[in-house]
């Protein structure tokens, strides 16, 4: 693409206008439930990948380690999740959901359908596919670069 497309259709404005708008939406939804925007994510694939530890849920969510640290904590003290020391390795944790958290994952889902209806209002199935394909197009793309400029300092600074 020419740069001068980019100046007038930047598709970070729409994504960073669509976040904020699922931020506005989903807020209120979660919040009966006890949970902040963002913790959902870490919900609803430990429903799918129980037993995973916190590096994994990072890389998988792609969110540093910060981030998947304060919300663990978050979900441990509201009873959703529990770690066990992992047996194989004795520094980590492994991460499971407690019946209480299995028990939130529906309320979840049905909150996140009801706005993904809102925002895809008037989209065709084959419409969301070749969006989601373009989306994970950039992510990818984006991605990559992050972690090769991470590796690159990581190099640079002999760790």
């Amino acid at each position: 693409m020419i740069k001068d497309e980019f100046l007038t259709q930047s598709y970070g404005k729409e994504i960073t206008a669509v976040h904020r708008h699922l931020h506005m939406l989903l807020t209120p939804r979660l919040a009966t439930l006890r949970l902040g925007f963002g913790q959902h994510m870490f919900m609803l694939l430990l429903s799918m990948k129980e037993g995973v530890n916190q590096k994994t849920l990072s890389e998988q969510l792609m969110v540093d380690k910060t981030t998947t640290a304060k919300a663990i904590r978050k979900l441990e003290s509201e009873g959703y999740i529990h770690k066990e020391i992992d047996p194989i390795d004795l520094r980590n944790h492994k991460i499971f959901l407690t019946d209480t958290g299995k028990a939130v994952v529906p309320k979840i889902l049905d909150a996140l359908a009801e706005v993904m209806e809102i925002g895809t209002k008037g989209m065709s199935a084959e419409e969301y596919i070749e969006l989601m394909r373009l989306l994970n197009i950039i992510l990818n793309n984006l991605n990559n670069h992050v972690q090769t400029q991470d590796s690159n300092d990581s190099i640079e600074k002999g760790t």
